[in-house]
C-alpha cells in the first residue's frame, strides 16, 4: 500500500431544479454528470510537491496564446485548489485529534470539467483531492461532513463565492435532494440530504456553451445583498424556488415527468425575476424550448438542464443549438 498510486475522482453537477437557493437556506436536487471529471493521483515522494498542469504555467507562446488560456481557465489554475484541500485536510485531523503518519506525497490532477459554465469545476478538484488524502492517510471524514469542508477550502481560503449543493452532490454522486434548513445548518453543520434513485429520472439533456470566453463576462447581480435587507421580492421569490425541489422529489418519485417537467421551466422563470440574465444564456433557454424540451440553468449560468420527451426533440436540440455554439450531451448519473 505505501509505495501503491492512489486515484480518485469526482465529477461534474448540474443543478436539476432548486438552485441558486443553497446559499439563501433553500431546497436543491442535483445530479451528477458523469461525462466530465477531476481526476487526482497522488503518491508517496521524499517531499511534499503539487505537480503544475499547463493552465499552472506562466509560459505562453505569444500575447493571444495568455489571451486564450485567461479566457478559459481563468487568471489560475488548479494548483491553489489542491493546496487549499490539503490544508484544510490537515486541519480537520488536527482539530478532531487525528494523527496522521508523517509521510509525503506527489499529487497530479486533470480535469475534463467545461470551465466557466456552472458544472462545478472547481469543487471537483478540491473534492478528488479530498478523496485521495482521506485513503493515503486513511482517515475517514463522514459523508454528510466532507461538503462543509470541500466548501470552506474554496469559500474561506480562496474566497470563491459558493454554496455547499455542488459539494453535495460531488460527494453522494447520482441524485440528491439536499435541504438547507438554517437550523439545521447551524447546529449540526451539514444540511439534511436524501439520495434519490437515478434510474427513476426521465430523460435528460444537458447543453453548454463551447465559446467560453463569450460566456465568462459575469452579470451584475444583487440579490444576495437584497436577501440580506430584508427584500421581499427576493425572500418570497427564493422560497417559492426552494419549493419546487420539495414537489421535484416527489415528482421523480412517482416518475411523474410532466410535472417534473413545469417545474424545471418553472424555476428558471422565476429566476428570471430576481436576477439579470446575458443574452447568451437567454438564448440557450429559448433555443431549446423552441425545440420541445424544458430548460433551466445546471449552475450560474453557461449550461442548461431539461427534459426531453424523445429522440426527436434530442436530435433536434443537437442541430439547434450546435447554431449558438453550444454542445448536447445526455448526462450520464450512474
Amino acid at each position: 500500500m505505501d509505495n501503491a498510486i492512489i486515484e480518485t475522482s469526482a465529477y461534474a453537477r448540474a443543478g436539476l431544479l432548486g438552485n441558486p437557493t443553497d446559499g439563501y437556506f433553500g431546497k436543491t436536487i442535483s445530479v451528477i454528470v458523469r461525462n466530465f471529471g477531476a481526476r487526482i493521483m497522488l503518491y508517496p515522494s521524499p517531499e511534499l510537491h503539487i505537480e503544475a498542469q499547463e493552465q499552472d504555467v506562466n509560459k505562453f507562446r505569444n500575447i493571444h496564446h495568455l489571451i486564450d488560456s485567461v479566457n478559459l481557465t481563468g487568471y489560475y489554475g488548479g494548483s491553489r485548489l489542491i493546496k487549499a484541500a490539503i490544508k484544510k485536510f490537515g486541519e480537520y485531523c488536527e482539530q478532531n485529534s487525528i494523527k496522521i503518519v508523517n509521510k509525503n506525497f506527489t499529487v497530479r490532477y486533470h480535469s475534463s470539467i467545461p470551465r466557466q459554465v456552472g458544472l462545478a469545476g472547481s469543487s471537483a478538484i478540491v473534492t478528488a483531492t479530498m478523496r485521495a488524502l482521506m485513503k493515503y492517510y486513511e482517515v475517514v471524514i463522514p459523508k454528510e461532513i466532507l461538503p462543509s469542508i470541500v466548501l470552506s477550502a474554496e469559500v474561506d481560503e480562496l474566497g470563491i463565492n459558493a454554496g455547499l449543493q455542488d459539494r453535495v452532490a460531488q460527494t453522494y454522486e447520482g441524485c440528491v435532494y439536499m435541504d438547507f434548513d438554517k437550523k439545521h445548518l447551524q447546529e449540526k453543520g451539514h444540511g439534511i440530504y436524501e439520495e434519490l434513485e437515478p434510474s427513476l429520472l426521465p430523460n435528460l439533456y444537458l447543453a453548454y456553451k463551447t465559446d467560453l470566453s463569450k460566456v465568462s463576462g459575469a452579470v451584475f447581480n444583487n440579490v444576495k445583498a437584497r436577501f440580506e435587507k430584508g427584500d421581499a421580492e427576493v425572500i418570497q421569490t427564493i422560497s417559492e424556488i426552494a419549493d419546487l425541489a420539495e414537489k421535484g422529489k416527489s415528482a421523480i418519485k412517482n416518475k411523474d415527468y410532466d410535472t417534473l417537467n413545469t417545474l424545471i421551466n418553472t424555476n428558471f422563470d422565476k429566476r428570471c425575476k430576481i436576477m439579470n440574465i446575458s443574452d447568451s444564456n437567454m438564448q440557450l433557454v429559448e433555443t431549446a424550448r423552441k425545440c420541445g424540451a424544458s430548460a433551466k440553468f445546471t449552475g450560474s449560468g453557461g449550461s442548461i438542464i431539461g427534459i426531453y420527451k424523445n429522440d426527436e426533440v434530442l436530435n433536434k436540440l443537437v442541430i439547434e443549438l450546435k447554431k449558438i455554439n453550444a454542445r448536447v450531451i445526455k448526462p450520464y448519473t450512474v
